[in-house]
């Protein structure tokens, strides 16, 4: 049972770094703004604020950018 409020985003890996995350899921125009809203803590990652680009995700963490929030699941 899924959170309508949460859009899956699925991935090929075991694991993606959260600069990418953001511009597959659509949350930034490009890696600068990306950049950006991570340095200024405007990213969360599972609940709390990662200032780290490179950060690595995997299956069933959660990024919060501006309200909106995305789940990562593995790609079928």
């Amino acid at each position: 049972m899924s959170n309508p409020e949460i859009e899956e985003i699925p991935i090929r890996d075991d694991m993606i770094r959260l600069g990418q995350l953001l511009k597959l899921a659509n949350l930034v125009e490009d890696g600068v703004e990306a950049t950006e809203l991570i340095k200024n803590g405007l990213v969360k990652v599972n609940g709390e604020i990662d200032d780290r680009r490179g950060r690595q995700l995997h299956v069933g963490d959660t990024v919060t950018v501006n309200g909106q929030t995305v789940r990562i699941t593995k790609e079928s």
